[in-house]
């Protein structure tokens, strides 16, 4: 993989008619409070009254807290199971030779979350808009509302096991004395050093690295360059030929580390979907604080 899992809003609009082209809007948010001093609440929400407002032409509409998830599953947005995630893609016009290009209000972790997932279920064209929505619209570029229906498609979910932990797997992980994967936890400083707790319980899995995911975007809000993210990976022990795992409290904006890796070429990493959502309520595990 390389650089090509960004496009340009430019590469976009040459390709609106491209049949092979799908686009896929999966705007979100997650609205934080803070109902008591140092304890932070989440909640998850997809965009979709943005995008029946306005939405690239042709987007079709994910929502991400909703489409993609496991209903059954009792931590929030983990990846829905395959025969669910099939339908869903099949549905929105997604087959197995589609292009996907993820578009979210600014080409950040929700687009990444998309391009993991299907990655996941062995979809390798999956791209992000570089800059989202927000730089599509500030360009002036074509707009349409309303929603879109596609004709439905044939998508054949093969899953790779290697791209997903479980809760498990990281404790067996953080057990072994000298193992040799690399745990970067991307979830925000203050959460990190347990300054502020989201969850039952505050502070980080035992030997993670903080790698926030704000550090991967530059001033305008868009992802750096490759040699950008060298130095930034580099900077954190992240060899080439390491295995990453990755975690945050969704395994959402854990995506966002993943998919810079993907755009270097490495290839060796895993989301650590439940994240900090799981292992916070899980009293008998270990948590790690300054």
């Amino acid at each position: 993989m390389n650089d090509d899992l960004l496009v340009t809003t430019e590469w976009l609009a040459a390709h609106l008619l491209d049949p092979r082209v799908r686009i896929v809007d999966i705007r979100g948010k997650v609205i934080r409070s803070e109902p008591v001093p140092g304890v932070e609440r989440a909640d998850y929400r997809g965009c979709e009254d943005e995008y029946l407002a306005s939405h690239i032409p042709g987007a079709v509409y994910v929502d991400w807290t909703r489409d993609i998830i496991d209903p059954d599953d009792p931590t929030p947005v983990q990846i829905a199971g395959p025969e669910r995630f099939a339908r869903i893609m099949a549905e929105r016009g997604i087959g197995d030779g589609a292009h996907v290009i993820a578009v979210d209000q600014t080409g950040g972790q929700f687009a990444t979350r998309l391009w993991w997932a299907l990655s996941y279920y062995g979809h390798d064209r999956t791209s992000v808009l570089a800059g989202g929505f927000n730089a599509w619209k500030s360009e002036g570029r074509a707009l349409e509302s309303g929603p879109v229906t596609a004709a439905p498609a044939v998508f054949h979910p093969k899953v790779r096991p290697a791209l997903r932990v479980t809760i498990d797997e990281v404790a067996a992980l953080i057990a072994k004395p000298d193992h040799p994967e690399l745990l970067l936890d991307a979830r925000d400083t203050g959460q990190y050093t347990a300054a502020k707790r989201r969850g039952p319980r505050g502070g980080r899995i035992p030997g993670a690295i903080s790698v926030p995911r704000e550090l991967f975007f530059d001033e305008a809000g868009r992802f750096h360059s490759l040699e950008s993210l060298k130095r930034i990976f580099a900077d954190h022990g992240v060899a080439p030929d390491r295995r990453v795992v990755a975690y945050c409290n969704g395994g959402v904006a854990a995506t966002v580390v993943l998919f810079n890796l993907a755009r270097l070429g490495h290839a060796d990493f895993a989301n650590y979907d439940g994240s900090w959502n799981e292992w916070s309520a899980r009293l008998d595990l270990p948590v790690e604080t300054p």
